[in-house]
């Protein structure tokens, strides 16, 4: 669903107020930037609709997240990490987003501390793009060191309009640790449960519960990595309507990519 551009709420405006003094270019490091964002769709089929548009690092000629990742030291992880939201965000506002802009986050860069949404609404609020519209994706590609801590903040920040997501649930470490500390808006299945589902019934009765909890805790459950239709026939069939992948649309740099409705 599209979300509409209405005014900040007071709540909003009241922390842009604090985070107004913050430079939000300023945890790029290096003088010049070494890399872009892609953008990716991630659709809902039931309204045949664009839910969100993940934003993806990519480098300045093409070079993959990894890749890009690789030549930034450990040191500057953190200040990478942020220069990235910032400009996501601003590429987002740039070419008009409607849709909610997802944003990834290592548990680590957030569990008790604001810096990277205070970071992220000082940007928005310079760029003139809706807070309502960004989220958070939670990775699990770390292990968490700080649950309560990283629970306390979304609690926090869910309250300023942020929808919240696990990503890659499945692939790593705390998974269900973190679902039962924090209950968020969005759970993204990892592709690793998700490829050529449709063959192999173990999968489908994993999902099939999995989809049934995330249902009484009143999240929405998103499928990414779907290469096939008969992988979205079989997801659809165990509840799921959000799904990201190649079927539907390849990242594209810079720039909004066509959804192709009718692969699936």
């Amino acid at each position: 669903m599209s979300v509409r551009r209405d005014p900040l709420n007071h709540r909003q405006r009241e922390l842009l107020a604090v985070t107004a003094p913050i430079r939000a270019d300023a945890a790029a490091p290096g003088n010049e930037p070494n890399f872009t964002m892609a953008f990716q769709p991630i659709v809902d089929l039931a309204l045949r609709e664009v839910f969100a548009h993940e934003a993806l690092v990519r480098g300045v000629a093409g070079e993959g997240a990894s890749e890009v990742l690789a030549r930034v030291s450990p040191q500057d992880r953190f200040a990478f990490h942020e220069a990235c939201r910032v400009r996501a965000i601003e590429l987002a506002a740039a070419l008009g987003m409607q849709s909610r802009l997802s944003l990834n986050v290592m548990p680590n860069d957030v569990a008790g501390q604001e810096a990277c949404f205070r970071t992220a609404m000082a940007t928005a609020g310079r760029c003139n793009f809706p807070v309502q519209q960004l989220m958070f994706e939670i990775t699990e590609g770390e292990r968490v060191e700080d649950l309560p801590g990283l629970a306390a903040t979304f609690r926090i920040f869910k309250r300023y309009g942020f929808t919240s997501a696990i990503d890659d649930f499945g692939a790593a470490y705390a998974g269900f640790e973190l679902l039962a500390a924090f209950q968020p808006d969005v759970v993204k299945i990892d592709m690793s449960l998700v490829r050529a589902i449709h063959m192999d019934p173990v999968r489908i009765a994993i999902v099939k519960g999995f989809v049934a909890t995330c249902d009484d805790l009143q999240i929405r459950v998103i499928a990414e990595g779907v290469e096939v239709k008969e992988e979205v026939r079989t997801l659809r069939a165990l509840g799921v309507d959000l799904f990201q992948g190649f079927l539907f649309a390849r990242p594209a740099i810079a720039a909004l990519p066509a959804v192709a409705w009718d692969a699936a």
